[in-house]
Formats: C-alpha cells, structure tokens, sequence
C-alpha cells in the first residue's frame, strides 16, 4: 500500500485535484482507513508543498493548486471520516474570512486548506465578511481560533473592528485572534491586539498551531 501512499503524495505536489480525488476513492476502495489515507499520502504532499514553497522552490500558483488536489481528496473522505468512529483527533476548530470590503480570496483559501490538513476543523465564512458574521460564527462553532484577512490598507481597520466586537460579545477570551494579509504587518497584530500574525499559509499554520498549543 505504500506506493498508493506514495502516489497520493504526489499528486498533491504535482496539483492534479482529479487524480487526488482517483486516488483517495481508490485507497477507500482497497480498504484504507480514511485517517491513514490522509495522514499518510495527500497530508505528507501538502507538507512537502509547504516546504518547497518556504524555499523558493514553489510560487503561489503551485501552492494554489496543491490545496486545490488537497481539497478533492478531503472531499472525497469526508463523508467516510464523519461516519468513522476513529474521526481524526482535531487541533482546534477554526473560522477564517476576508474582513468588509475586502474581495480578495486565494490568499484566505489556501490557509484554510493548510490548516484544514494539518488536522484542525476549518469553516471559511468567505470575503468581504461583516464584524457580526465573524462574532456570530465564533459563537455557533465555539471557534478556539479566528483568522481574519486583509489585502488593503483601507480594510485593515476591520480586523480591529472585529476584535472590538469580540470583547463587546464576551468572546474575546475565548478565542484566539490571527491576521494576516499583504499590507498587514507583526506591530499592526500588537496594535490592535491580535494574538497572532501570518505572513503567508506555512506560517499560518505555524502559528495557529504555537497559539493552540498543539505544535
């Protein structure tokens, strides 16, 4: 089965959705826990994509479609890993979202893959989110951590925005804060008092992980 393994990681390095999808059907097929499927094939690709992306080796658009083989893979198990008693153990249970204003996805959707991977249970609210959908989704999913994207300098505030509401709601304490986003910066996460900050995926999921305890 190894080679299977083998092939799943592969496929992930290699961006290819449908072959994942082929793959992780396959592996179902041939009798493989969907944990093992996970944990052991496109799991291990993701990682590797990381990696070769923190070098310089892989640029955003290899990032972009190893989470996007990823994503097929998981969509294919899911069904088996909320049925199976042996669900994987969760990091944490996650909501992330683009702040008001703010359209800009791809960055926002390959944090929520990787995070998703490294085994935490991920909601993406989407972009351009309103302050009380954040508040309001922490509340229903009882959320350890919050992710909140800004790709412009004029949305930026809405991420502090969110923060305020949290405290306003009695949530704040209850759930970790991360931004992250191209013009957002580690003294703007200390300002507005976040409790973490991502320069891109890899650290994301880094970070959330040092946040939660579970690195």
């Amino acid at each position: 089965m190894s080679d299977l393994y083998v092939q799943m990681k592969q496929t992930v390095i290699d961006g290819e959705p449908e072959e994942a999808a082929a793959l992780a059907q396959a592996g179902l097929a041939a009798g493989l826990s969907p944990t093992d499927i996970l944990d052991n094939g496109f799991v291990k690709g993701i990682e590797e994509v990381g990696e070769l992306f923190g070098s310089g080796e892989f640029f955003l658009p290899e990032l972009v479609q190893g989470a996007e083989a990823m994503k097929a893979a998981v969509a294919v198990l899911q069904p088996e890993l909320d049925k199976s008693k042996q669900g994987r153990r969760t990091l944490g249970v996650a909501v992330a979202g683009t702040v008001a204003g703010d359209i800009h996805e791809i960055g926002k959707t390959i944090v929520c893959s990787m995070l998703s991977a490294a085994g935490f249970t991920v909601t993406d609210v989407g972009c351009d989110v309103p302050v009380e959908t954040f508040v309001e989704t922490v509340r229903e999913q009882e959320a350890d951590l919050l992710l909140l994207s800004a790709l412009l300098t004029t949305t930026m505030p809405n991420q502090a925005k969110t923060i305020e509401a949290l405290k306003a709601a009695g949530l704040r304490d209850s759930v970790k804060v991360m931004i992250g986003g191209a013009p957002t910066t580690r003294a703007w996460a200390e300002e507005i008092g976040a409790d973490g900050y991502a320069e891109d995926a890899i650290e994301a999921v880094a970070t959330a992980k040092t946040l939660l305890g579970a690195g």
